[in-house]
């Protein structure tokens, strides 16, 4: 058995029951599973983190990204263009991506995510060209070590149907769903403390069939896994729905199946009251991502009503070609500020933008019987903040420096009780040979472009 003790904090924030948040306190955790919270510990451990003049959270968690992304950031057609037009103009250059090209992109991903506190993360990827598949990014995950959410998504309505995408980025229906049997049955894994779980997840109502929407939801339900999907995005997203379908995307969704507590959508910046009430009643969650919604112009999420109707709601970077980040403490700070631009500076606090990029995430995800809070029982998924650097200087209040001052990064991240950052730097690989690998990477298909 292998113990961690993590002793000293200035701050330890719970996120229990009861919002605790414990002066000089510590956490125990034996074989990744947190035995002890508080004050009164051992001394000893097989590790020790001293986190003296630190705050120590739960972990960070991701619902939302597009690994691959990452490998066309601040691509120059889609820099100042809506959501449509940005995709269009990122659909020809990802359809030149490979195997290399998603473990590489994945890994500088996830790797960035880590570094912002992040121990979570789900991926949407949903197009697989020049044999790429979805284990090209589950084996990135393993090398970073943070819990992986991995989704199969899929695209069969191509520009020729109506759809979005180009044809020849799109796949066969019966094709996509066997695939997705393969994901789930070859890396699913339902235990306690899994490090990677698999989702199914097409892209869009505007990119795949409502027929393989209602199959992918059977297929989720009988393999007892997720689902995930975009939804209401933004305008154009909305008039697409009332077009193509004649009902909103909220109705879209609860018709197909797409409702329930095993289902989680992006974005949802146009959801109106009864989609809302909708999501509340049916337990339905939502991947609130506020730079890329900042970004693409898509507006500011109803974030507010959807916490005060119930919505369980998480927070997500989108892809890296969307927000050009992914700093989910960046995304932290992002939510409460355009919350309190739509609603007045007392809409939301510091502590709650804390606990949605914590607790919510883990609920969004399904996994808060074990992530988000740090309990006794739960797993030891956690970040120790060093609050002595310039961008806390100063600060009265130290957990809520954390989303009200400038985004910094972790001192010291743990997953399942294993140290995945120490001192701000990645333990798993190296991280100057991989982003050289990229940048490689993408020159090339930029020259080739």
């Amino acid at each position: 058995m292998t113990t961690l003790l993590v002793r000293g904090a200035d701050i330890l924030v719970t996120m229990d029951g009861t919002r605790r948040e414990l002066a000089g306190a510590g956490l125990l955790a034996r074989d990744g599973v947190i035995e002890a919270v508080g004050g009164d510990l051992p001394t000893t451990a097989d590790r020790v983190i001293d986190a003296a003049g630190c705050v120590v959270t739960p972990g960070l968690v991701n619902t939302h990204h597009h690994l691959i992304q990452t490998m066309t950031r601040c691509v120059p057609g889609g820099q100042d263009a809506l959501l449509f037009g940005w995709l269009r103009a990122l659909y020809p250059i990802w359809s030149h991506f490979g195997p290399e090209e998603f473990f590489t992109a994945a890994q500088v991903g996830l790797a960035e995510l880590a570094l912002s506190g992040c121990t979570m993360s789900s991926d949407h990827t949903y197009l697989f060209a020049n044999g790429a598949r979805l284990e090209d990014t589950t084996e990135a995950a393993r090398t970073i070590g943070i819990r992986f959410h991995p989704t199969r998504g899929s695209m069969s309505i191509g520009e020729s149907d109506g759809g979005l995408p180009p044809d020849h980025l799109t796949e066969d229906e019966d094709a996509i769903l066997e695939d997705c049997i393969r994901v789930v049955d070859a890396f699913h894994d339902p235990s306690p403390g899994a490090m990677i779980r698999v989702g199914i997840a097409p892209c869009s109502p505007f990119t795949v069939s409502p027929d393989l929407m209602r199959q992918s939801a059977l297929l989720a339900r009988d393999k007892g896994v997720r689902l995930h999907t975009h939804l209401a995005e933004n305008d154009e997203d909305v008039a697409y729905s009332l077009e193509r379908f004649g009902c909103r995307p909220g109705q879209y969704a609860e018709e197909l199946g797409w409702t329930g507590d095993d289902v989680w959508h992006a974005h949802c910046v146009k959801l109106d009251a009864d989609e809302i009430d909708l999501f509340a009643r049916t337990g339905t969650g939502v991947a609130h991502c506020p730079c890329s919604n900042c970004r693409l112009g898509s507006g500011i999420a109803p974030v507010r009503a959807m916490r005060d109707a119930g919505v369980t709601v998480g927070l997500g970077v989108d892809g890296s070609a969307s927000s050009d980040s992914g700093h989910l403490l960046l995304e932290t700070r992002q939510a409460m500020l355009l919350q309190r631009v739509a609603n007045g500076a007392d809409a939301m606090a510091a502590r709650e933008a804390l606990e949605i990029a914590t607790l919510g995430g883990a609920r969004a995800l399904g996994r808060a019987d074990e992530c988000g809070s740090l309990e006794v029982g739960k797993r030891a998924d956690l970040a120790v903040w060093d609050m002595g650097g310039i961008a806390a200087a100063g600060s009265w209040d130290k957990v809520a420096a954390l989303t009200l001052c400038a985004p910094f990064g972790v001192r010291d991240l743990v997953v399942e009780g294993r140290v995945v950052v120490e001192g701000g730097a990645l333990t798993g690989c190296d991280l100057g040979a991989v982003v050289a690998r990229q940048n490689r990477l993408a020159k090339a298909i930029a020259e080739k472009l």
